[in-house]
């Protein structure tokens, strides 16, 4: 390294300095300086030259493929409450709060979910691609290659895939909607899939109670005699029943809009007016001291005769799971229906091609920048040098103690 004595001006040459002491420097200074070591200039910004574009041509190129998908929008929301507002009292079952939210983000998220992200892995061996021994480690470099973004004011979602081998960009990229389309298939997303799943499980429910509602009334037939009864008591019994169906109907719509409404929200104020008044009307009906007897439906349990009032409970509970199942089985129809006019909950727009040029690198790119800041900062060093000679000229104490730092950090001989 040259020592601090090869940056000492020529005794002939006088220093300028400025009012302070300091050295004064303009442009001309600086151009002659450059001008001086022009050659060393040249040299290094030609030799940075040559090694990038020997780099840039080492480097291998990258393709990038790319495929577009397109979420489910407004636009694209079921038919739900034209349907169910078809079917009179179960129009309630359409909460509206559903159906103006985005899915683009949530589509987003479950193309980068560790289940599509397995599924790709174990699907193109990504381990042994990228060169990472862990699944934990390959999340951390797929973010490198594997792009997933959205448009917010379109809502289509693009995937991009960068790889050495254009072929395998392409398959990457467009495997990506089979896997998520795998996903969704377990899962509720849309406003009908949620509804399905919740009426499913409703109806399931309701089949397994009229399943053990049988079962007690042939217990009661058998321990009671009891087999059939008079029309008045058959009229109680359905009249119970359906009120208690009325009453098990509204409290599902209920449970369903209050997903996405307040309990200040007219329809939740409505259904539970309605629900009031009819659990009223069964708490009256099944009285054992109200009633009178000249209606059939109005006749108190208490006055059927004792003989005969476990088969009535038993005979009324089964008529209630049977107005119950065929409820609930309409509005898992609808439900079904209404998943069906959705369609696919991701459409491919574009298919992933393997690309016929290179993203990247931009050759040309790496040569330019890295011969400017070769000559930037080569000029900047025989700025910096000149400068810092005239500095020590101009503070002789200044130069001693700089001198014995160079000395220090082994920079000198002392």
């Amino acid at each position: 390294m040259l020592s601090a004595k090869s940056t000492s001006l020529p005794a002939d040459v006088p220093a300028p300095f400025d009012d302070e002491g300091g050295p004064a420097i303009g442009l001309s200074d600086i151009a002659t300086w450059l001008g001086e070591k022009k050659v060393l200039i040249g040299a290094v910004t030609l030799a940075a030259a040559v090694a990038s574009l020997i780099v840039a041509l080492l480097l291998p190129p990258i393709y990038t493929a790319r495929t577009t998908l397109l979420a489910p929008g407004s636009q694209q929301q079921s038919s739900s409450t034209a349907a169910l507002a078809a079917l009179g009292s179960l129009s309630g079952l359409a909460p509206s709060g559903l159906a103006g939210r985005s899915p683009d983000e949530l589509y987003v998220a479950l193309l980068k979910s560790d289940s599509v992200e397995r599924a790709l892995s174990d699907r193109f061996d990504l381990k042994a691609h990228y060169d990472v021994a862990t699944f934990e480690a390959l999340k951390r470099t797929l973010p490198t290659y594997v792009h997933v973004s959205s448009d917010k004011k379109s809502g289509v979602i693009t995937v991009e895939v960068d790889d050495k081998n254009a072929q395998f960009a392409a398959d990457l990229a467009n495997a990506h909607l089979p896997e998520v389309t795998k996903v969704l298939g377990r899962l509720a997303v849309s406003e009908a899939q949620l509804r399905r799943v919740f009426f499913e499980k409703q109806l399931n429910d309701t089949k397994e109670n009229l399943v053990k509602a049988e079962q007690a009334l042939r217990t009661v037939q058998e321990k009671s005699g009891v087999i059939v009864l008079d029309k008045q008591a058959e009229a109680l019994i359905t009249g119970a029943a359906m009120v208690r169906a009325q009453i098990s109907e509204r409290e599902v719509q209920l449970k369903v809009l209050r997903i996405s409404a307040t309990d200040q929200n007219p329809d939740v104020m409505r259904l539970s007016s309605e629900l009031r008044a009819l659990r009223g009307e069964l708490s009256r009906m099944e009285s054992a001291q109200g009633g009178t007897a000249g209606s059939a439906v109005d006749l108190p349990v208490g006055r059927i005769p004792e003989a005969s009032i476990d088969y009535v409970r038993a005979r009324r509970d089964l008529k209630l799971q049977e107005s119950l199942l065929e409820s609930m089985l309409r509005q898992y129809e609808v439900a079904k229906l209404d998943e069906a006019k959705e369609g696919p909950a991701l459409q491919q727009v574009d298919i992933a091609l393997p690309p016929d040029y290179k993203s990247r690198p931009s050759r040309a790119l790496i040569v330019l920048a890295s011969t400017f800041l070769a000559f930037v900062l080569v000029a900047a060093w025989v700025i910096v040098r000149r400068y810092a000679a005239l500095a020590r000229a101009a503070n002789p104490e200044s130069d001693a103690a700089w001198r014995g730092v160079t000395r220090a950090w082994g920079f000198q001989r002392s």
